[in-house]
Order: C-alpha cells, then structure tokens, then sequence
C-alpha cells in the first residue's frame, strides 16, 4: 500500500469516527436530554405570566369617580448582573421616588431577585425602563388611584401591593371589585424580542360599585369636621348625613382624615371608620329613645308636667342636672329641650326596667344596623338581668351603654320617617344591578314619631341645648349629648375626656335629611354637644339643604 493510499485511509477513518461521535451526540441530546433542554428552551424562551385585571371604578351617585384603577409597572432588579450598582441607583432614584441610599441598598443586596418599587405609575415605569439598565425589569400590574384623594378614605379603604382589598369597601366588595386575573403566554427568539403573545384565557375587569354618597355632601362634610378639629382639637370625630326616608347615606366623614394615595403620612389608627367603628355612651342623645317608649305606651304625653327638683336620689346614686336650679314644673316636651336628666330619670321610672330594657332593643341597640360598611360594632347594652338598683338612674340619660354613630343615626332615622327603623346602606348600584333598598321594621306609630319631632324642635328654639344653631326658613329638631367618658386607670367617669355629639334632622315636620355629628374628647374650647357638635350640624345642612334644592317649609 502506498503512503497515499495509507494518509487517505486514516482521513476516512477520522472522519468516520467524528461522523460516529456526532451521531451518538445527536442521539443522546435528541432522545436522553430530549426532555430536559426543551424545558430549559421553554424556560427561556417562553414565558407564562398573569394579566392583572383593572379593578371595579368606585363612583359617588352622580358619578364622580372616587377609586379608579390605572396600568403601572413593578420594578425588579437582579443585582448580580449590575455592573455598576452606583451609577444606577443615581439614575433610578429620581424616577423612583426614592434616595439614592435606598436603591443602592436594594441593588447591593445578595440576591438574584429584589423590588426597587411596587406599582410603580406608568409615566415613570416608562422611563424607567428607558435607561435600558442590565437585570432592571418591569411586570405591568394595576395600580389603584384615589382620584379625590383624602375624601371619604375610611370608606373607600386601601388596597394591597398583592391587589387585594385590606379595609373598608375595598375589603368588603374585593369579590366583586377583583375581577379575574388573566394567562399570557409570550414566545421569544434567541435574543428575547417577543416573536408571538397568546392568551389562554383572558382578565376579566371587577365590577363598578354606585355608591350614595354624594362627593360635594361628602366634601363639606370634612371641611366642616376639620373645622371642628382645629377650634376643639380633639382626639377624633365623625360625621353622618343619611337621606331618613330611605338609609341611603349621602356622607360618612372621619376625622383625622388620610389620603390613600400617601398612607405613610396617616395619623396611627386614622384608617379606622369611626361612624362604625366607635363606641361610645351617648349621653343625652339617647334620652328621645327613653321618652319614645313612654310616649308609645301611653304613659306620657307631651305637656305632661313632672316636678324636677335639682337633683334625684336612684338607690346609692345621686343625680344632678346639667345646671343648678330650684324646683320647677316641666313638661315632656321641655325635659327633652332642656335635656333635663331628672325629668329623663322619671320617665323612664314610668316605663319600668324591664319595658325600657324592650324599647332599647326595638331602637336596634346592642346588635349592629345592617350597614354595607365593614367593621361594623355592635355596641354594648346591659342584660336586663344585671340590671341593678341605681341602673334605671343612669341607664335612661345614656350612661351604662354604648353605642355606635351608625346606631344613633339609624334610630333617629326611625323618628324622623315615622316610625320605621332600617339599616342604612352605601352601595347603590353593583355592575349594571341596583341594590334594593334594605327592608324595615316599624318601632314606634307615625303619631309617637310627630311627637317626637315636635318636641325635639324645641332643643333648637329659645331655651334649649341648641338654641344657637339656626338655618333662615328651616324648622330644625335634634337633640344634644354630653358624655363623659370612663377613665380606664379609676373605672369612673372622666373630669376631663367627653363625648361631644348632636343628631338631628330638617325639615322638622317631614324630614328629607338627618346628620349626627359625633366630636371625640374636644380639648379647648368647649366640651358641650350644644356649642361643639350642633353648629357643625347647622354648617352641613345648611349646604345640604341647598345644595340639593330642598325647600323651607
């Protein structure tokens, strides 16, 4: 064999065994790891992700938008593959609304995976994602806005960086609100551009939420509370305006207020629905539920003269009047007036403990009204069978039991439409479906409810609690509190932590609206539900009244 024919040879021979070895390489790739690299090719060049559906628009009766949902971008780095951890932080920051410290911390930090910002608004996430910076990444997700800001923020509530409700309606209607989460999948070629988007299935948006608030009664309604807040400086305050005739709430008002756009500035505990939430004795509020139940059993009428001496003795308990006078003859109607506490005493004597006790409960006390708002209290009231000798002594004038804002309204609600206690309600309208108005029971006659009316005028004429608090061509009935409140380190009243309300509606002899103003340990000023709590009354409903073109009487 020549040399020729011998190099020709072992070049055959070569080639054959590189021919040998890539078809076993072929075969062990194609079929052994067969599995395993189209996973890994899946892995890299496809991609599953959830589509975030928009939340449900949340929107006052007239349609002005309160909470909206806008498309944002969460931020993401991998650390590991930032070369320059500095130089980016000095272009991230600014975008991201943060120090440069901070996002530096974030980039150094040793992981694959960390958030520089969560729902991050779209403008920004724009920009942000501009830079081009290396293991920067963006996931589009929704972000919820509060286009009014801080108005009715304890309503409306928050919702989490997860998108999930965490208090107020936003808890409460999540189900609703949510929608469904959508399925993309994205394939992309070998330099990661998107070549094909499918979607499995597709988001489905939450629903909308109608409410019956109404933004510009809501609006007033904190300008007057923050009023009250500056004057008074007390710990917290509420405020309520409901349509009587149907529950329908027009404002529900908190005070500290939050903005749920910036809830890192809030007040601790200012998240906190107050009209709900709040227990509190009511003080003298509570004495029209004492002269319903005496004027509905006939025990009383009102010109039905009771003799009031300055003070009463109730078992080991003595009872004075707000003020010091003599002895005088008063009428039912001016017990209620002037909020004596000896008249309101006597009354509920005629009645007994144990039919007291029943028109407590038919007013809706000690169990929550119903209200479509979360969080709801239920008050406190005291078992007839822990009634003790002195309790007919406090019970009556609104100490022993405690009630929340949403009770008190609900139950002068029933005086002012003649007699029929029903839940309040928010929610108007769900999707394209409106919600019934809430059933309700009759308490007290038409009859007993015009009495009352009547005589609760006088709280706000010559001579009573609210004597000061007027609208021109109105005829106004409420009736002020003053509470003092128990001091937790002795047990006993306060001399110093009160109670401040007043509940009331207008017009007087057939009621289109109610509001119940509750002022939570006032410091200056005054402590007086006639001097805190009635004007901010008269500022509301003033606005109110006009604003929504009811006229005088």
């Amino acid at each position: 064999m020549s040399a020729v024919q011998q190099r020709t040879g072992w070049i055959f021979a070569l080639f054959l065994g590189l021919l040998v070895i890539a078809a076993a390489r072929t075969a062990y790739l194609g079929v052994i790891r067969s599995g395993a690299l189209r996973k890994a090719a899946s892995t890299q060049q496809v991609t599953d992700e959830k589509v975030s559906s928009p939340r449900g628009t949340i929107t006052d009766r007239n349609g002005v938008q309160l909470a909206v949902s806008e498309p944002a971008r969460d931020i993401a780095a991998d650390p590991y593959l930032l070369d320059d951890p500095l130089s980016a932080a000095r272009r991230l920051a600014p975008l991201l609304g943060q120090s440069e410290a901070d996002v530096l911390r974030k980039l150094t930090e040793r992981s694959g995976f960390v958030y520089l910002a969560r729902a991050l608004p779209g403008d920004r996430a724009t920009r942000v994602m501009a830079l081009k910076l290396p293991g920067v990444s963006g996931t589009p997700v929704m972000r919820r806005v509060y286009p009014r800001g801080q108005l009715a923020s304890q309503v409306l509530g928050l919702v989490g960086t997860e998108g999930h409700g965490l208090n107020g309606l936003e808890y409460s209607r999540n189900t609703q609100l949510a929608g469904h989460a959508g399925d993309r999948r994205t394939v992309s070629d070998a330099i990661g551009q998107p070549v094909s988007i499918t979607e499995s299935s597709p988001e489905v948006s939450g629903e909308p939420l109608e409410l019956t608030l109404d933004a510009n009664i809501q609006q007033r309604s904190e300008d007057v509370l923050s009023a009250v807040a500056r004057v008074f400086q007390p710990k917290d305050a509420t405020a309520i305006v409901m349509d009587p005739r149907s529950g329908a709430l027009l404002a529900v008002a908190n005070w500290p207020q939050v903005n749920p756009n910036d809830v890192a500035a809030a007040p601790a505990g200012a998240l906190s629905d107050r009209a709900v939430s709040f227990d509190y004795e009511p003080g003298s509020t509570f004495k029209a539920v004492t002269v319903a139940g005496a004027l509905q059993e006939h025990l009383v009428t009102p010109e039905s003269g009771f003799n009031i001496p300055a003070q009463i003795q109730v078992a080991d308990r003595t009872i004075h009047d707000d003020t010091e006078h003599a002895e005088e003859t008063l009428s039912t109607a001016q017990i209620l007036a002037r909020s004596s506490n000896v008249g309101a005493i006597k009354i509920g004597m005629l009645e007994g403990s144990s039919r007291f006790n029943s028109w407590v409960h038919r007013f809706g006390f000690g169990a929550r009204t119903g209200v479509d708002l979360p969080s709801e209290e239920r008050g406190l009231t005291l078992p007839l069978s822990h009634y003790s000798g002195s309790s007919m002594g406090n019970l009556p004038i609104g100490q022993g039991e405690l009630v929340t804002p949403m009770q008190m309204a609900s139950a002068y609600a029933a005086i002012a439409n003649g007699g029929v206690l029903r839940p309040p309600h928010i929610v108007e309208r769900v999707g394209d479906k409106a919600q019934p108005d809430p059933a309700g029971r009759r308490v007290i006659s038409p009859s007993t409810a015009a009495s009352l009316r009547e005589m609760l005028e006088g709280v706000l004429k010559a001579g009573g609690t609210a004597s000061e608090v007027s609208i021109p061509g109105y005829a106004l009935a409420g009736k002020t509190g003053t509470a003092s409140k128990i001091d937790p380190a002795t047990g006993e009243y306060s001399k110093s932590a009160y109670v401040a309300s007043f509940i009331g509606f207008v017009p007087a002899a057939h009621p289109k609206l109610l509001c119940a103003v509750v002022v939570d340990e006032p410091q200056t000023g005054s402590i007086f539900g006639g001097e805190v709590a009635a004007p901010a009354f008269g500022q509301i409903m003033s606005f109110a009244l006009s604003y929504m073109g009811i006229p005088p009487e």
